[in-house]
Order: C-alpha cells, then sequence, then structure tokens
C-alpha cells in the first residue's frame, strides 16, 4: 500500500461534518501525458499537490479561466466512478483501500476511445462517443464500486457537503454518466468567454493520447473545502 498522508485518514472522533471524505474514480497515471495535459488544463496536480500554469487562451482574461475551472480543480483530473463519501462507523482507511483494491482485481481493463468536449448541463467536460463498447465497462465498474462500496459508507446526513456539478450528482443518485469535468458553471463567464473556452478546449484535447481505464484512482478530502488528493492507484488484475 502506497504512503498515506496523515491528514487524509480517518479521525477517530470525527464527525461527519469534519471528517475526511473518499471518492473511487479513474484517473491517468501520475506523470503520463493524459494526466499532465489534464492537470495542466486545471491549473493543479492532485498528484503533487502543486498548482500549475494554465493555458493561455487568446480573448481569455487569465482570471476568468481560473475562476471557470476552479471547481473541477479543486476535485482534481479525473472521472468519478462512486461519490464522494464518509466512512461509516468502524470502517477505517485500511479495510478501503483493501475493499478498492479487491474491487480494481474484479474489473476488466480497457482502452478507451479518442474523447471529445462537450457540454454537459452547465459544464464541460471530456465524454466518450455514447455508442463505444467501452461504456458498458465503465457503467459496470460505476455499479460495482456503488453496490461494494457501499457497506463503508456512513448514511447521509444534514451535514453532507454536496459540492458535485450536475452531472456528478446525477451519477451519485443512478444516472451515471463518465466524464472528465473540465469547467465548474459555465454561467460564472459571459457568452463570448464560454465560446472561447469551449473552442480552447476542443484543440487542446484534440491530441490527447490514448487513456487505459487500468485501475481505480482512490481521492480523498482531507478537510471539508479542501483540495482533493490523489491517494493512489489500485491495479486491475489484466
Amino acid at each position: 500500500m502506497s504512503g498515506v498522508p496523515p491528514a487524509v485518514c480517518p479521525h477517530v472522533n470525527a464527525s461527519s461534518a469534519t471528517a475526511p471524505r473518499y471518492a473511487v474514480c479513474f484517473a491517468p497515471n501520475p506523470g503520463s501525458l493524459g494526466w499532465l495535459a489534464g492537470s495542466h488544463w486545471l491549473g493543479r496536480c492532485a498528484a503533487l499537490l502543486q498548482p500549475l500554469p494554465q493555458l493561455d487562451i487568446q480573448g481569455v482574461a487569465a482570471e476568468d479561466l481560473v475562476r471557470l475551472t476552479a471547481a473541477p480543480r479543486r476535485q482534481g483530473w479525473r472521472a468519478v466512478l462512486k461519490a464522494p463519501f464518509v466512512l461509516a462507523p468502524g470502517a477505517d482507511w485500511i479495510t478501503l483501500h483493501q475493499t478498492v483494491q479487491a474491487l480494481a482485481h474484479s474489473l476488466e481493463p480497457c482502452a478507451l476511445p479518442p474523447m471529445h468536449v462537450e457540454r454537459i448541463g452547465d459544464i464541460l467536460a471530456l465524454v466518450l462517443a455514447p455508442s463505444h463498447a467501452a461504456n458498458r465497462l465503465l457503467h459496470q465498474a460505476a455499479a460495482a464500486c456503488e453496490t461494494q462500496l457501499q457497506p463503508l459508507v456512513a448514511p447521509p446526513s444534514d451535514t453532507d457537503r454536496p459540492d458535485l456539478p450536475p452531472a456528478g450528482r446525477a451519477s451519485a443518485l443512478g444516472g451515471f454518466r463518465f466524464h472528465l469535468p473540465i469547467t465548474g458553471s459555465l454561467d460564472l463567464v459571459d457568452a463570448p468567454t464560454q465560446a472561447l473556452v469551449l473552442d480552447a478546449a476542443q484543440e487542446f484535447f484534440s491530441d490527447l493520447p490514448i487513456l487505459q481505464f487500468n485501475s481505480l484512482a482512490l481521492f480523498a478530502e482531507p478537510a471539508p473545502g479542501a483540495d482533493f488528493v490523489l491517494l493512489d492507484h489500485l491495479e486491475m488484475a489484466a
């Protein structure tokens, strides 16, 4: 098991309002071109916990791009399979890690087809063509994450932190669609800026390398409102 910073481990006496949250996701391996491209677009590496320079888009003020990418930058470069959750009483980091590892070993890896930028609700995200066969494996993986991890999840409470964009909330409620968010709400900027960002994103991600779905990425939010951290990649047994 990889080393985990103490700040992201469960606190024994933490309430659900202050306890760390975990999420199981797809994410390219850190250091790969796929990881670097998405992390630079967002402006942060969730593995090294460092800011990164963002794309200079002609006609778009740097502060507008920073604001537009704030939500996915905090979440990290990933596609959610199991939405953020607090561990149930009695569950701990070791149990979670072992469960996700066993789950990864049960899944079938695949190469993802070329992805394209699309508007989903009020955000932009990288998505697959709906007809591609990889969608079936991704749906199966998300369903397995939901069912097999649920015994480790604390019941929802009034203090839960619903900070996912609309597409992410839909996945948590059962309307799963695999996507890697690249903006928060487009309403944060005006229509001309939205169009420029969309054009730039389509060009930027047009030569993204083929991504491999061959591991489950475990992310953590150490404290309410903190940036999510990439803790580990758990490889599938292929």
